[in-house]
Protein backbone atom coordinates (compact mmCIF):
# COMPACT_ATOMS: atom_id res chain seq x y z
CA UNK A 1 0.00 0.00 0.00
CA UNK A 2 1.21 3.24 -1.02
CA UNK A 3 2.67 5.66 1.89
CA UNK A 4 -0.26 8.27 0.90
CA UNK A 5 -3.16 5.63 0.48
CA UNK A 6 -1.91 4.57 4.62
CA UNK A 7 -2.09 8.11 5.35
CA UNK A 8 -5.69 9.21 4.23
CA UNK A 9 -6.76 5.78 5.46
CA UNK A 10 -5.69 7.18 8.86
CA UNK A 11 -7.38 10.31 7.85
CA UNK A 12 -10.95 8.44 7.40
CA UNK A 13 -10.88 6.32 10.70
CA UNK A 14 -9.75 9.50 12.35
CA UNK A 15 -12.86 11.36 10.78
CA UNK A 16 -14.91 8.77 11.77
CA UNK A 17 -14.16 8.30 15.52
CA UNK A 18 -14.47 11.90 15.50
CA UNK A 19 -18.07 11.93 13.65
CA UNK A 20 -19.21 8.88 16.36
CA UNK A 21 -18.15 11.14 19.30
CA UNK A 22 -19.42 14.74 17.85
CA UNK A 23 -23.33 13.09 17.06
CA UNK A 24 -23.22 10.87 20.42
CA UNK A 25 -22.55 14.59 22.11
CA UNK A 26 -25.16 15.87 20.24
CA UNK A 27 -23.21 18.33 17.88
CA UNK A 28 -24.19 18.81 14.33
CA UNK A 29 -20.43 19.51 13.92
CA UNK A 30 -20.42 16.14 12.94
CA UNK A 31 -21.61 16.58 9.26
CA UNK A 32 -18.23 18.17 9.11
CA UNK A 33 -16.37 14.99 10.44
CA UNK A 34 -18.49 12.79 7.97
CA UNK A 35 -17.72 14.71 4.92
CA UNK A 36 -14.19 14.71 5.51
CA UNK A 37 -14.11 10.94 6.38
CA UNK A 38 -16.14 10.58 2.62
CA UNK A 39 -13.47 12.78 1.04
CA UNK A 40 -10.54 10.88 2.98
CA UNK A 41 -11.93 7.63 1.23
CA UNK A 42 -12.05 8.42 -2.09
CA UNK A 43 -8.90 9.79 -1.75
CA UNK A 44 -7.22 6.35 -0.19
CA UNK A 45 -8.81 4.41 -2.79
CA UNK A 46 -7.75 6.92 -5.55
CA UNK A 47 -3.93 6.27 -4.07
CA UNK A 48 -4.10 2.51 -3.62
CA UNK A 49 -5.49 2.19 -6.99
CA UNK A 50 -3.06 4.81 -8.78
CA UNK A 51 -0.45 2.52 -6.90
CA UNK A 52 -1.18 -0.73 -8.77
CA UNK A 53 -1.03 0.89 -11.49
CA UNK A 54 2.34 1.84 -11.12
CA UNK A 55 3.32 -1.47 -9.93
CA UNK A 56 1.84 -3.31 -13.10
CA UNK A 57 3.09 -0.68 -15.49
CA UNK A 58 6.68 -1.07 -14.28
CA UNK A 59 9.37 1.23 -14.43
CA UNK A 60 10.02 4.15 -17.25
CA UNK A 61 12.57 3.46 -19.52
CA UNK A 62 14.32 5.96 -21.81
Amino acid sequence: MPRLALYTLIVCLLAVAAAVVSFARGSWLGVVWVLLAGLSSNMTWYYVRRGRGARQDGPVTG
